[in-house]
């Protein structure tokens, strides 16, 4: 097994990119090689390595460096920073997004499952590729085309599927190919990893409608800046069978055929 970060739509040569990136940005700042290493705390021959694309920094490295120069981590990858250089809004649904995924020995893709006593880690280590390596993986033959994950839902708010079922998201890259209706994994940073049926398109700085199949829950919105990953649903697992068709009564039958002669009736109507 082992671990790729997957970078949607990326330039195939990022990792020269980051090489500029960290050159231009650390010269904007003012600051020698040596004074940088310092800053981060590393040597100056590694700050020299990344600068002439001899080495590649870890992805926590990685992490801190956006931060330190205030751009998001898919920018800081894949865009070419310099003085003509403008930021995406952060909601904006094209927005690049890193993915740690898994693949096995053949190179296939792992389905990692976040179980509901993984969801709050999953906030902080989604894109790790260290956090994703220990998630509990499986491989589905069936899904073979895309990138997917798993996610066990609490509660019952999906009914009829029940708390502990196993929701197989497939992941999006557009966010803007969200379909109201729909049912998806909506991983955010204040709600963490919620299961819920999507009630509007995705619009930059727009809110976000979640609504529950469980009546008894009222819809809710979430900002759009705050969502990190989306993964619709394509399937699911659960320990819970469906229960029989209840026997037909007097009642049912009754407004099922007053149903069907109203339908006759409305076709007639309808023919004359």
């Amino acid at each position: 097994m082992s671990i790729k970060l997957l970078i949607n739509l990326a330039n195939p040569n990022f990792m020269s990119i980051i090489s500029q990136n960290i050159k231009f940005l650390r010269k904007k700042k003012g600051l020698t090689q040596q004074q940088f290493a310092d800053e981060l705390g590393i040597k100056r021959s590694l700050v020299g390595a990344y600068e002439e694309d001899r080495a590649d920094p870890k992805y926590e490295l990685l992490k801190t460096l956006a931060t330190y120069f205030d751009v998001t981590i898919d920018d800081f990858i894949n865009e070419t920073i310099n003085e003509k250089w403008q930021p995406k809004p952060k909601g904006n649904p094209a927005n690049i997004r890193i993915l740690s995924i898994s693949v096995d020995k053949e190179d296939n893709e792992n389905i990692e499952m976040v179980p509901v006593k993984a969801s709050a880690g999953y906030l902080n280590g989604y894109a790790d590729p260290e956090y994703v390596s220990q998630l509990p993986k499986f491989y589905l033959p069936m899904f073979k085309q895309g990138t997917f994950r798993a996610f066990e839902i609490k509660g019952d708010s999906m009914l009829p599927l029940q708390s502990g079922t196993i929701i197989i998201g497939e992941y999006v890259e557009n966010w803007a190919d969200v379909k109201s209706g729909e049912t998806y994994v909506v991983i955010s940073k204040n709600d963490g990893v919620v299961y819920k049926r999507i009630g509007n398109k995705f619009k930059e700085n727009k809110k976000l409608k979640l609504i529950s199949d469980n009546p008894v829950y009222e819809p809710y919105e979430i900002s759009g800046e705050d969502v990190l990953e989306l993964w619709k649903a394509k399937g699911y697992i659960s320990m819970h069978l469906p229960e029989p068709s209840p026997e037909p009564t007097m009642e049912s039958l009754t407004s099922m055929m007053a149903q069907m002669q109203r339908s006759i009736s409305n076709l007639q109507q309808g023919n004359n």
